[in-house]
Parts: structure tokens; sequence; C-alpha cells
């Protein structure tokens, strides 16, 4: 998908509007575009299409290129997994091109960080303002990543009261997908952090005081993405290794209560047996019998249960 957006002027202030034809400033947004499109948008921005599908390749690292004037910027943009267990989150690689006369973002999924510029979310944003829109789709790319990491801990914290009484796999795995999750988003962030430096020292594009000013903002946000992203993976990793043991625990305290109820219960059956056999036992003719049998059984039943209590095996 192919669209063409503009911010547009009116007696009620500014607004984006879709055009159906490029204008000087305009911003070419492309959603996992065909070959046609792709081709039509390399035509636009003046460059190979090779440097287009760049963007759509999911192995693709982050990176910034210049030449004559044009300017390819690729990231990493974190997104939910659907269909995946609560809490699976992922990363994806995010294009942006840049002109003299337009701005470009290509991406294989059609990502909310992008919408949000649609629809009217982010103040102060003008499509024909290339460098700013950089910047606040950086800006808003790092923030994306606060908010998740933020579901992450939380929804860690969930699952880490539900495993205090488990005995299931369930628990652990969710845990695991989380840590992936981190993973991903720490090795995503330290390669966009990269390319967030190179912009600041090279400054391949014309940048006012207020721009460079955003532009160390989006890196402080970015290093503190990281910085919660490493912390979040240390604790889930340790909180991990810690129910697992839990878990184990668990399961070993419910066999030795089996084992003790076992245990107490093999009595009565052994003395029942005894006195099952065809053979002559004690007390076959007394009519008491069955009382006193039953009593016995009872009796050192309890004294067992006493001894187990007493050994905390019960």
């Amino acid at each position: 998908m192919l669209q063409i957006f503009k911010t547009r002027q009116n007696v009620d202030g500014l607004f984006i509007e879709e055009l159906d034809i490029v204008e000087p400033g305009s911003w070419i947004f492309c959603t996992a575009p065909d070959e046609v499109e792709i081709a039509r948008a390399a035509g636009i921005m003046g460059m190979a299409m090779e440097d287009i599908r760049a963007a759509l390749d999911e192995e693709e690292r982050p990176r910034m290129e210049t030449e004559e004037g044009k300017t390819l910027i690729l990231i990493d943009t974190p997104f939910r997994v659907e269909g995946e267990p609560t809490g699976t989150y992922s990363t994806i690689p995010l294009g942006i091109a840049m002109n003299e006369d337009y701005i470009l973002t290509i991406c294989l999924q059609d990502i909310p960080i992008l919408r949000d510029f649609i629809a009217g979310k982010v103040k102060t944003f003008y499509t024909f303002k290339k460098t700013r829109f950089l910047f606040q789709i950086l800006y808003r790319n790092a923030s994306y990543y606060l908010n998740f990491l933020r579901q992450i801990d939380k929804r860690s914290y969930e699952v880490e009261k539900e495993l205090h009484l488990s005995l299931r796999n369930e628990e652990l795995i969710q845990l695991l997908n989380l840590e992936k999750s981190l993973v991903y988003f720490s090795t995503s962030l330290k390669s966009n952090e990269v390319v967030l430096e190179k912009i600041l020292r090279s400054k391949p594009m014309r940048m006012f005081p207020e721009d460079e000013d955003l532009l160390e903002d989006v890196i402080i946000e970015n290093k503190q993405a990281i910085e919660m992203a490493n912390i979040y993976s240390n604790i889930l990793s340790g909180t991990m290794d810690a129910f697992a043991s839990i878990i184990s625990n668990n399961l070993n305290i419910v066999m030795k209560f089996l084992a003790s109820v076992t245990i107490v219960l093999a009595v009565p059956t052994m003395i029942a047996s005894f006195f099952g056999m065809n053979v002559g036992i004690p007390l076959q003719e007394s009519p008491l019998a069955f009382a006193v049998i039953i009593g016995v059984s009872m009796v050192i039943s309890a004294l067992i249960v006493f001894v187990l209590i007493k050994k905390k095996m019960l």
C-alpha cells in the first residue's frame, strides 16, 4: 500500500490531507508495498529500488546512508506479535528516506507509530518539515519501546504471582517469551543508538537548533530504554531461575505428601490383609473382632501420622 499525505492549512488550522499525486513537501507512506509501489516510491525519491527494498528485509540491521542529497535511515521499531501469548513482542525494520522535496517511510507492517501521525496524535507535526518529522518519528519510536517495556514488566509481575503455587510450565514459557522480547528490544535499541549517534555527528541533513535539541532528546530516550531493557532482562533471568527451582520444590512437596499418605493408608491395608487370610487367626470367634481390628489399625495410623507431622513430612 502506498499513500501520500501532506500538511495543509485552513481557517481552523493545520491538518493532514491524503493526496492522489505527489507534491513537494509530501510524505510517502508505504506499508508492505508490492513491486509496482516500490518502483513508484523509488522513482519519486530518486533512489535505487534495492535501497527501498532494504526496509522490507526482516534481517536488515539499522544503518544510515547518504548520497547526493538523499538520506536513507533504517531503524528497528517494536511491535506486539499477534496470535502469540500475551506479552510477546518483537522488532521490525522501518525505513525513512529523505530528499530535498519528500520524505518516505516504508515498513512491512502497519505500525502504530506512523498511524499516530496520520491520526493527529503528534503535535507540531508538518510533512514539509522533513528533519523535524524524522526526529519526531525517532522520538515516537523510542517512546514506544519504553511503553512496551513497562507492559512487559507489568506482565512479568502478573506471571510471577501465578507461579507461586504453580506446578505447570505454562508460566515459565510466558516468562521465556518475555525474556526473548527483552533480548530483541535490547539488541535493536543498541543498534538504533549507533544510528542516532551517527546522525548527531555527521548531520546529513540541515538542522535548526530546535531540531538538534529534539535529536538529543531522542538519544536520551533511547538510552533510557536500553537501561530499562537491560534491568528488566537481568531481573527476569534471575526470576526464571528462581521460579524453576520453586516449581521443582512444589512438586517435591506434593510427592512427599502423597508418599506420606500412602504410608498411612498401607497400615490398615496390611492389617486387613492379615485377617483376610484363610487360616486360623486370633479373635476369629470374637464378636468384637471387627471393631478391635479397626481400632488397632486406626491407632497405628494415628501414631504414624503423628510421627510424620513431627518430622515435618506431612
